[in-house]
């Protein structure tokens, strides 16, 4: 743990740091005169304050980005590239650093945070590949001395809106592939764990990106708003609840921008008899529990199929009460708090729904204090058994520690429950069986399937999203479809006075 951040926790309960917004390559105090507060979660106390932008403020940073385009986009793509490598470069440098400042503020452990940076790093080095990807076609000789090639050009000024949970890697997911093919971005990041935005900004400006071309406006629903109506923001990449992204899309394409926005999840893991049991376990606990249950991607619903369910709920419920929840910087720690005071008695909400709805609660949560830690946002890990899908923990996200059991009596019912529910993000099946694993990849409705793997968040140069209320949009994000986002598509057909014929042409040209 570096000095640097042990002096700031100890001075936390009586000074917080101010963060600053960063527009055209400098930081900016702000002069909305609005603050938030952001919290160390595992204190419970306020570590900073954060500024909250004016509509001017984010008219500043569009103004900025717009400026930088016209150079950045004619920039050579392999020069492009060059700053991004060394932007990883830096980012390798300051890992550890960089998953100090997420556990610092969001709670997840150290660990998970280290491997978030990684995931944000993996797509930085996709990102460097630019030259490749932007690569299109050449047909010679389309018709008498006609040839014609495609471009991908850039689209301009851009923007990302990005959620608590993941603070390096949701920007990740944009940003890097965005100004690599030649745009120019403003960050809108969470205001619960902004730090980290702000030093990928001074990251990049240390490794050679030009003034303008990102920049950071820290704020609400104000800048959000501001960026959805700005004439000159072509196009609006988001992440996070399903009602909100929902908003983001009907305002935006209402303004005639692009947009992709990734909204909530309902993830399943469906258990079959012939299962390796031990595997399942350990892929819940991980998946449920992990980073608290506040990852898109967490498995909420464990669909136990026949037989299979008692077994399953006896050997889970040990395991989440001896889960070890601690500050996230303890090296032991397997979950930390959650993200604010706020969202946790939102949690705590749900379970009491559950409770009052019938469901049965084998591991309650609720009440669970870290010694030393007694004012931090600390949530054990609830485990719910016999949860129906009327049931509010059954059908909105929680985003939080608690597992449902959901008990159906073979594979078929199983499929049909998922593909019901209004949420496609991700999907698991533990199963021995090669034949069920391929029924179940090709009938079930998700955008992201894992088999035998609880998590199936795809690798950088894949791509990452859900289907129906998951998603709002055309492009899933990161890989391929984020340059495909991220440009617009050119055809161009070209023929030399030479090769002209001699009066008018009143056909299509065809090949001769």
């Amino acid at each position: 743990m570096s000095e640097t951040y042990q002096d700031e926790t100890q001075r936390s309960a009586t000074s917080a740091r101010a963060l600053t917004h960063f527009i055209n390559g400098k930081t900016f105090e702000g002069t909305s005169g609005r603050f938030g507060d952001v919290f160390n979660p595992a204190q419970g106390s306020v570590s900073a304050r954060v500024p909250l932008a004016s509509v001017a403020e984010v008219d500043a940073a569009v103004a900025a980005a717009k400026a930088a385009f016209p150079a950045w986009s004619e920039t050579a793509p392999i020069k492009r590239a060059r700053v991004l490598f060394k932007f990883k470069e830096l980012l390798d440098r300051h890992h550890d650093e960089l998953a100090e400042l997420i556990t610092r503020e969001h709670g997840k452990v150290f660990s998970d945070a280290k491997g978030e940076v990684m995931r944000g790093i993996e797509i930085v080095e996709f990102a460097c590949g630019i030259p490749s990807l932007l690569k299109t076609d050449f047909t010679d000789q389309i018709g008498g001395g006609i040839d014609n090639w495609n471009l991908r050009q850039p689209l301009g000024v851009v923007a990302g809106i990005t959620p608590f949970n993941f603070p390096m890697m949701v920007p990740c997911w944009m940003f890097p592939v965005a100004i690599a093919c030649g745009n120019t971005f403003v960050l809108k990041p969470s205001e619960r764990d902004p730090s980290c935005s702000s030093r990928l900004a001074e990251l990049l400006k240390e490794a050679g990106l030009p003034d303008g071309v990102f920049n950071v406006v820290h704020g609400d629903k104000v800048a959000v708003d501001a960026l959805l109506v700005h004439p000159e923001v072509n196009a609006l990449s988001f992440v996070g609840s399903t009602p909100i992204a929902e908003y983001i899309y009907t305002e935006g394409t209402r303004h005639g921008k692009r947009v992709q926005a990734l909204g909530g999840a309902k993830n399943h893991l469906v258990v079959m008899p012939d299962a390796d049991l031990d595997q399942a376990v350990d892929a819940l606990i991980g998946a449920a529990y992990g980073s608290a249950g506040e990852r898109c991607m967490a498995i909420s619903v464990a669909v136990a199929v026949g037989h299979i369910a008692d077994e399953l709920v006896e050997r889970l419920t040990p395991r989440v009460k001896s889960l070890k929840i601690l500050n996230g910087m303890e090296s032991d720690a397997e979950m930390g708090p959650l993200v604010t005071s706020v969202h946790r008695e939102k949690v705590v909400g749900y379970i009491d729904s559950g409770i009052e709805a019938g469901a049965k609660l084998v591991v309650d949560g609720r009440g669970h204090q870290v010694s030393g830690h007694e004012k931090g946002f600390f949530l054990g890990g609830t485990l719910f058994d016999n949860v129906s899908t009327e049931m509010k923990i059954y059908r909105e996200e929680i985003f939080g520690p608690v597992l449902c059991v959901v008990r159906v009596p073979d594979f078929a019912s199983a499929v049909e429950l998922i593909n019901a529910n209004e949420f496609a993000n991700g999907v698991s099946l533990f199963t021995s069986d090669g034949g069920v694993a391929r029924a179940f990849s090709r009938q079930i409705q998700i955008g992201m399937v894992g088999i035998n793997v609880p998590i199936p968040v795809p690798m950088a140069w894949h791509s990452f999203g859900g289907w129906k209320k998951s998603l709002f949009g055309d492009h899933h994000a990161y890989g391929e479809e984020g340059v495909r986002f991220y440009t617009r598509y050119k055809s161009i057909m070209q023929r030399w006075p030479d090769s002209i014929a001699k009066g008018a042409e009143f056909t299509m040209p065809v090949a001769k």
